[in-house]
Formats: structure tokens, sequence, C-alpha cells
């Protein structure tokens, strides 16, 4: 492993960018922190604010299917935040993609930011607050439909069923072709770039382990499980060190 801060390690990540023509990113909730999008377990995480229940609680199946109308108080206030902008990290992953450089993004975020600026080959491990479909008959809605609903629980104007976010709630599994997916794409990398994640979420953590190669980048703030094996660590803001970077095809 090797640490290096600003300058030079930008420029070390310059260097493996260069060299590399399938370059996978494995992303957390650190790459839309820049965006405006609160993450978790930061010390102003959603993990750290006070709720009548822990936002852990309410964001699983179990409290969705007993507490829908509170699930989704919560849901609108802090996972629904308007006027968001893809950051100077989405930017330039979609810019690798665009010139061939970078062959996939694998994402634990469900804000369809990648998607915004401009990338193609998403795998988001754990869905989309932009889809959301009824639990009854399968009407697919989008995430507008959500907020402007007259009701707590927004209903399927169709059948009258609840309709609920295509995102993965705890208790709940993750999507078995999006797995395969980000599996084939980081096993096939000659380079993959860990950003914005403290790689404690399973089991979309274990995916790194199917990388083979020797350029392994982590790029967080603070220190991640993925350091000590890693060829070069940043602990610097996502967006700042991506948006360094030079795009040559």
């Amino acid at each position: 492993m090797k640490t290096l801060y600003t300058d030079d390690g930008i420029a070390a990540l310059q260097r493996y960018v260069d060299e590399s023509n399938r370059i996978v990113f494995f992303g957390g909730a650190g790459v839309s922190t820049e965006s405006g999008i609160p993450d978790f377990r930061s010390v102003d995480g959603l993990y750290q604010q006070k709720w009548k229940y822990p936002p852990e609680q309410m964001l699983s199946r179990s409290f969705f299917d007993a507490n829908t109308d509170e699930f989704y108080r919560f849901y609108r206030e802090k996972l629904l935040i308007a006027g968001i902008k893809p950051n100077a990290a989405h930017i330039k992953l979609a810019e690798l993609e665009k010139v061939g450089k970078l062959s996939a993004v694998v994402t634990q975020n469900i804000d369809g930011l990648h998607q915004a600026a401009g990338s193609k080959n998403v795998f988001e491990l754990h869905g989309s607050t932009l889809r959301n479909y009824c639990m009854k008959c399968g009407a697919s809605y989008s995430s507008d439909f959500i907020v402007q609903s007259k009701s707590t629980v927004p209903l399927c104007t169709k059948c009258g069923g609840v309709v609920k976010p295509d995102v993965v709630l705890y208790e709940e599994s993750l999507d078995q072709s999006c797995m395969d997916g980000a599996v084939r794409a980081i096993r096939a990398a000659d380079m993959l770039i860990i950003g914005g994640t403290s790689l404690v979420v399973y089991p979309a953590a274990t995916l790194v382990n199917y990388y083979c190669g020797d350029k392994l980048v982590v790029i967080n703030k603070s220190a991640t499980s993925g350091d000590s094996v890693a060829q070069l660590v940043i602990h610097e803001a996502i967006g700042k060190v991506l948006g360094a970077i030079h795009v040559n095809a």
C-alpha cells in the first residue's frame, strides 16, 4: 500500500489512469455528498440524526410493511432531495467512459447521479429512487409521482396498490443479475477505483474481492478496510481528486 495526498496522489492516479483501458469504479455515499446528499455514517450522516425510530429500522422491509406512513415521511424528507446535480466525480467518470477508458460504474447509491452525468454502464446495487412500482400490478412511476402524491402513502392510479421505491431495503436481497454484472466487470478490470465508501455495507463491499489486478486505488476521506491491500490510497474528497484527472483517450 502507498498512501499519498493531494498533488502526489493525483499524479500517481493520473499515471494509473493513463495506463489503463478497463477501469471500474466502485463507489458509495461519499461520491454524492459533494452534490448535497447526506451520507449515512459520517458525523453529520443520517445515522447520527435523531428520529422517532433509528434510520436503519425505518429503511428496513419489515418497517416499510408495518409503518408505511412513517417510512414515507422519512423517505421524502431525507432521500428525495430536490435540485441535486452531478458533481466533479460523476462528470469525470462519465468522461472516462466516453473515451473508452472506464468500462463500468458499480454504485451503492440510489440517486441516479451517475446516469445524469452521462454514464451508461452503471450497476446500481441498491436500486434507484428514480424508479418506483406498484406492488400489486407492477405499474411504473417516477420519483415525481412520489413527491407529488396527495396521500402520505403513494397509491397506484391503475389499481390502488401501494407504490414502492425500487430501492433495496434492509432485509431484502440484492438483484442477482446486477450483482453478476458487477462481478464480471470487476473481474475483467485492469484498474479498480474504490471511492466515497467505507466498505462496511455487505454484501456489496465483498465485490471488490473479485478484482485480480495490480492497480487498486482507494479514494476516501477516512480510512477503509481496503487501504491495507491497495496500491494507492488518497484520503481526500472524491470530487476533488477525480476532478483533477485529465482524460486522455
